[in-house]
């Protein structure tokens, strides 16, 4: 039995999802990614259940998470992102 190949399986995931998942707010448009690195799910998993502004700003980036927050946005339309994130990209952030 040929051993697993992490390297083409990974290449097939960003060949059918792309790097990036993209939404819009307010016209603009942000990007989370589609592969979260070990690295940062560590740091996503040192976060509070409740710590929704670390969630986002750790999934932006520095640059998109200062222009996310100069918008008006509820938890609903936060979760609401991360719904259609999870569907998408099969990452399922902010489910129980």
């Amino acid at each position: 039995m040929p051993a697993f190949d992490v390297n083409a399986a990974r290449a097939q995931r960003l060949e059918a999802h792309g790097r990036t998942w993209s939404f819009t707010l307010d016209g603009e448009s942000f990007a989370l990614p589609t592969e979260i690195g070990h690295r940062t799910a560590r740091e996503l998993g040192r976060l509070a259940d409740d710590d929704i502004d670390g969630l986002m700003a750790l999934l932006l980036g520095k640059e998109q998470h200062a222009r996310f927050t100069e918008r008006e946005v509820s938890v609903q339309d936060i979760a609401a992102i991360l719904e259609a994130y999870g569907k998408e990209t099969g990452l399922g952030l902010g489910e129980d």
